[in-house]
């Protein structure tokens, strides 16, 4: 039987720190108010107060990394305890709860999502249907004839007097012949099989489905300013396309087979049957989209940092951390990523490469072997870019209180 404690906090009691361990549990407010907010500049964020039937502490404690979040009772607060190895148990007993944890999320992730958006490219998100055109167009120019056939067609489901109309039927007749690409329409197979390039969903196409990876790696990525950004490389196990499933939105991406795949697709119906039979299900979806979210907020931080050196320092710290890359004490973490690999993951202007890797390299934290990054020291390497975090901050309200 599921038995849970309960804490008491006094007012201006801390309750979370920002950037501390994680803990092994989270609170639900059953009485009083708090507030959370962020202790480096989040675009996008502000202080924000929660009171009974909220939760605090989710998001680190599902993923086990750090606070991404301070928070400090403004009442007296009684909060019930809940341990990482009893939310499967609270789920089966209390679907609503995790629900409304999992749809917070997708609700936060969308925004942060927005944010990261107009930080990285100055740009907001494109919602319109006629994005779903420019899609398919840009996977023409760029030889992806199956990713570009799906996005004509499904333009032209969704804008069937679209502004586009005519060129897009012109271009998905000439194209369908020559391409392999599968499943224009979802059919009623749990087991969907893609072959490398195929498009599994369009970003601005509305969407009702979310998909968990059976074999093979999935791209995430978004056009932008006539590239493609890569945003996440998934394989066997990872889930994808619930966003759109929750909120009943467009979708904010692309999924694209980034080499053959099978994946199983989970409908609304499917869905909501699962949320009262199979816990574990609603429990991995938790973490993956806590995960997701303590790993925007990082970037988001990230895109603040004004000294190009310091945010591939800090990037670099992010991509271990997110990744739980690990190394005995005292020996050399050994990563995968080149300079390069850091540097465009910053979103930097290309002509300050050459420039900033070279500062990057000669860091004391940092070494280059076979082109790839080494870390001397990971504990020096994680506090040194808390440290860069911490500084920006505190320079930006000293310039907003001039």
């Amino acid at each position: 039987m599921l038995q849970l404690g309960t804490v008491v906090y006094r007012p201006n009691s801390y309750i979370f720190v920002e950037d501390t361990p994680a803990t092994d549990y989270f609170l639900i407010i059953q009485r009083g108010n708090v507030r959370c907010y962020h202790e480096t500049f989040v675009p996008g964020s502000a202080p924000y107060m929660l009171g009974a039937g909220d939760f605090v502490g989710v998001i680190s404690c599902m993923t086990g990394h750090t606070q991404n979040e301070t928070v400090v009772a403004a009442t007296d607060v009684i909060a019930i305890v809940v341990k990482r190895t009893q939310y499967s148990d609270l789920i089966a007993q209390n679907t609503s709860i995790a629900m409304k944890i999992v749809r917070a999320f997708a609700k936060n992730m969308r925004q942060v999502n927005d944010s990261l958006t107009r930080a990285t490219t100055n740009k907001t998100n494109i919602e319109s249907s006629e994005q779903l055109y420019n899609i398919a167009n840009f996977f023409e120019n760029n030889g992806n004839e199956d990713a570009a056939v799906y996005g004509y067609y499904q333009y032209l489901k969704k804008c069937p007097n679209g502004l586009y109309k005519d060129d897009a039927i012109r271009h998905f007749k000439a194209l369908k012949p020559r391409t392999t690409q599968p499943y224009l329409e979802p059919d009623n197979a749990m087991l969907r099989g893609y072959n490398k390039g195929n498009m599994i969903f369009s970003e601005s196409q509305p969407g009702a489905e979310m998909f968990i990876i059976q074999e093979g790696v999935v791209r995430i990525s978004k056009v932008v300013d006539g590239k493609e950004i890569t945003l996440a490389l998934l394989k066997k196990g990872d889930m994808f396309g619930e966003m759109a499933l929750l909120e009943n939105k467009p979708r904010s991406a692309c999924a694209i087979a980034h080499e053959a795949c099978k994946v199983m697709v989970v409908n609304r119906a499917n869905f909501d049957m699962m949320v009262s039979t199979q816990a574990q299900l609603i429990s991995r979806l938790t973490t993956t989209l806590a995960d997701r979210l303590w790993t925007m907020y990082r970037q988001l931080v990230n895109t603040q940092l004004s000294d190009p050196r310091e945010r591939m320092i800090d990037m670099l710290a992010l991509q271990i951390e997110s990744k739980k890359i690990s190394a005995p004490k005292g020996s050399t973490c050994k990563t995968s990523f080149t300079p390069v690999d850091i540097f465009n993951l910053c979103a930097l202007d290309e002509t300050t490469m050459p420039q900033t890797i070279s500062l990057f390299s000669r860091d004391q934290n940092v070494r280059i072997v076979d082109n790839k990054i080494e870390v001397p020291e990971l504990p020096a390497l994680i506090k040194q870019a808390a440290f860069y975090r911490k500084q920006n901050y505190k320079h930006s309200m000293e310039k907003n209180n001039m």
